[in-house]
């Protein structure tokens, strides 16, 4: 689904809709309290957040197990894998495509090894037969299925929590104030525009950010997206200095089909302007049209890595195999 506007306001429909919010956060917290979650035999840590999409809970979780497998830890991921069929695998981005097992965790097995399987518990089971000795749980703070030995909620800086209020009346899967209990740190991409920070009284790490390509390749730019927020990625895109003569957004997690592509490339060329996406949405691209598409990659940029490494593993006690 796009991010709808009313999200960010205190608008009619906002209020029409609150009471149902209402249930829904509290089917969330009535949901945690019944399942008891299971230990697995690894430290697992969970990346997640209580808005819905666009936080930036993938590149954080990429910058964390690289942050690990560079201090000689061996990281998994586990994921549900949305939108994907397959379950209780590992992924192999040679093998399997994005219908198969979702589209992040693709973009995660660029960076370690990666478990799909909706039930988290199983899914940590097979990592630790795999070589894992921790696990990286991205997304899944509302997910009771397995322990999280240490848990981060993931915060868009200049997005903060929008209005305030709970699906569908606004972004948020439960309140700030069940979340944060939780929670063990905040992590703020961005400004704390929101103030988030004074409001809890958890350790918080900030960072930002940044995109891969320093150079620009050309002027004029088609982009297009199927993210929870767009016009994050095209404002990185005219920071760099590209011309955007045109954005196309397609709802999150959305899986594109030959003929949108084509329509993509087609309009590109009728506007003489080369074709950038993320790189969520590059994985979903056949092979035979990613050479005519440009990906612009990020990472997240800490303002103090060491402190935040010190801090996993003074919480999680990670012990090298």
């Amino acid at each position: 689904m796009k991010t709808p506007k009313y999200w960010q306001s205190n608008s009619l429909l906002s209020k029409i809709l609150t009471p149902i919010g209402w249930l829904y956060g509290w089917a969330t917290q009535l949901r945690l309290k019944l399942k008891q979650a299971p230990k697995a035999d690894i430290p697992v840590i969970c990346i997640g957040n209580i808005t819905a999409g666009g936080t930036g809970k993938t590149p954080v979780s990429l910058s964390v197990a690289k942050m690990l497998a560079t201090d000689m830890y061996h990281p998994f991921f586990l994921t549900r894998g949305y939108g994907g069929k397959l379950q209780n695998i590992m992924v192999n981005t040679k093998k399997h495509a994005a219908r198969e097992v979702g589209d992040e965790p693709l973009l995660l097995a660029q960076q370690a090894p990666v478990v799909v399987n909706a039930d988290r518990f199983e899914g940590a089971k097979l990592a630790v037969q795999e070589g894992a000795d921790i696990a990286i749980m991205d997304d899944g703070f509302q997910n009771p299925s397995l322990h999280k030995d240490l848990s981060f909620l993931v915060f868009d800086g200049n997005y903060g929590i929008g209005n305030g209020k709970i699906i569908p009346a606004g972004p948020l899967r439960e309140t700030f104030e069940d979340g944060i209990k939780r929670a063990d740190a905040l992590i703020i991409l961005g400004k704390d525009k929101h103030n988030l920070a004074e409001r809890c009284k958890l350790p918080v790490f900030f960072g930002h950010t940044e995109a891969l390509q320093t150079t620009v390749s050309g002027n004029r730019v088609l982009a297009f997206a199927g993210i929870g927020h767009p016009q994050k990625f095209y404002h990185t895109l005219s920071q760099l200095g590209f011309d955007i003569v045109e954005t196309i957004d397609f709802p999150d997690h959305h899986f594109y089909s030959k003929e949108e592509l084509e329509n993509i490339l087609q309009k590109a060329k009728e506007q003489n302007a080369e074709v950038y996406t993320t790189g969520k949405d590059f994985v979903k691209i056949p092979p035979s049209l990613q050479k005519y598409i440009n990906v612009l990659e990020i990472a997240v940029v800490w303002d103090n890595p060491d402190e935040l490494l010190k801090f996993i593993k003074e919480k999680t006690a990670i012990k090298k195999s």
